[in-house]
């Protein structure tokens, strides 16, 4: 007949000890039965430490589950967990292993951290767009994000946590900065949900609580400033493949992202053009640029430095790849145009001068590589303008040779190039 055990009370969990051996004399490990498979271990370090035996459910081989120790966890809380032990159980499932995989979930949980994840996300994003742009969204990422909450696990993480950060590059002038890293970092989370080690995303709202910036156009010049800008260019002290990318984007309208991802395989030399890859492009859609005398001289120019390379403008530290993006930024700011023309901003002078001479909206648009939301005309704009293009483009370049020649262009003298009607463009 099976030993009835008495469930313990308060006082003698409270008063165990181990007891003295009478062979040795010495202290040994004592149990202090609850039933049900529960003791306490009165040991001779004189710590006393729960237990819950039991068999496991395939093998039937008897075991034991720590269940802490006293007074850190108290009689009723080790009945407690001994019953939720039992229900594992109940149910075949032996309650160390569970607890094992429990504890490696815990661990996989706390190393998918914020950096740990956009590391990740970062090499999936490269498929999508260029390298310049990747590299300027990691180096943000580093500088303002991964130093505050990069070892933060995403599932830890809240949207007060990102908004004290982002409140930070606010405060010191950046909203622009704030709202781009509010972006990325929901994007971030949004890739954690995909791949399974988030369940929600705390970021989603987070950039409407930062300040809405005023909207302002890149700084430009009048076409009428052009001769000063060509003559600062002349003396600038700056490398004479930056100075040949800054007149290569102000030939040929493209943005300073397009510009430096120039393939020398993309230049037509028979038809005098340029066939821009539909990747490279920010509408997502090829685009031919017709040209200017002056554009081949930049070619021809380049042509013993980047020849047999790659990109027409490669990189000064590394000429396998292309110059960076903001090169032609960073001189324009040597040369004293700071919050007075950017590379971007040097599209404005040849819109303003096509538009003043009179050329028609819809081919300047096509020069400029703007988006058409109706994509049927969009596409009879980039065949039918084509021809057009090729003389704004020659006139363009006659007025940026005038301008760097010292002397604007008189207007009446470039009157005999015809603008075509859209019904004789071919």
């Amino acid at each position: 007949m099976p030993k009835i055990i008495t469930p313990l009370t308060p006082t003698e969990v409270a008063n165990a000890k181990a007891k003295i051996d009478p062979v040795t004399g010495k202290k040994q490990d004592t149990p202090y039965r609850d039933g049900d498979g529960l003791e306490l271990m009165a040991k001779a370090s004189g710590s006393r430490v729960w237990y819950f035996r039991y068999r496991k459910p395939v093998s039937g081989k008897r075991t034991m589950l720590s269940l802490g120790e006293f007074p850190a966890v108290s009689l009723a809380q080790a009945r407690k967990a001994k019953n939720e032990a039992k229900a594992l159980l109940s149910q075949g499932i032996d309650p160390v292993e569970q607890r094992k995989a429990d504890a490696n979930a815990l661990r996989e949980k706390h190393s998918n951290t914020l950096q740990a994840i956009a590391m990740r996300w970062i090499e999936h994003k490269r498929k999508n767009v260029t390298e310049d742009y990747a590299s300027d969204v990691w180096r943000s990422l580093e500088k303002d994000i991964f130093p505050a909450i990069g070892h933060v696990p995403v599932t830890l993480l809240k949207a007060p946590v990102l908004l004290d950060v982002l409140n930070v590059i606010v405060a010191r002038g950046n909203l622009e900065t704030a709202r781009r890293l509010a972006q990325r970092t929901k994007e971030i989370l949004d890739y954690a949900m995909n791949i399974g080690v988030a369940e929600a995303n705390p970021f989603t709202t987070v950039k409407k609580a930062l300040p809405v910036p005023r909207k302002e156009n890149n700084p430009t010049i009048r076409p009428e400033a052009l001769p000063g800008l060509m003559q600062s260019l002349a003396i600038a002290q700056i490398e004479r493949a930056t100075r040949l990318l800054i007149e290569w984007q102000l030939l040929t309208a493209v943005r300073p992202g397009e510009a430096v991802l120039a393939r020398w395989s993309e230049i037509d030399w028979k038809k005098k053009q340029w066939d821009v890859a539909a990747d490279t492009m920010k509408m997502k859609r090829p685009h031919s640029v017709p040209l200017c005398p002056q554009a081949l001289d930049i070619l021809e120019a380049m042509k013993p430095v980047s020849g047999h390379r790659e990109f027409v403008f490669p990189g000064r530290k590394d000429p396998k790849k292309h110059m960076h993006s903001q090169s032609a930024n960073a001189a324009l700011k040597r040369m004293g145009y700071q919050d007075v023309l950017t590379a971007h901003g040097m599209r404005s002078i040849v819109s303003t001068a096509m538009n003043e001479h009179g050329f028609r909206a819809d081919a300047i648009e096509a020069v400029l590589a703007h988006g058409d939301k109706d994509q049927d005309r969009a596409t009879y704009n980039r065949t039918t303008y084509l021809e057009e293009r090729r003389g704004m483009m020659d006139w363009w370049g006659e007025f940026v040779s005038s301008a760097a020649s010292g002397h604007q262009m008189a207007g009446a003298a470039l009157r005999h190039l015809r603008v075509v009607d859209g019904d004789d463009a071919q």
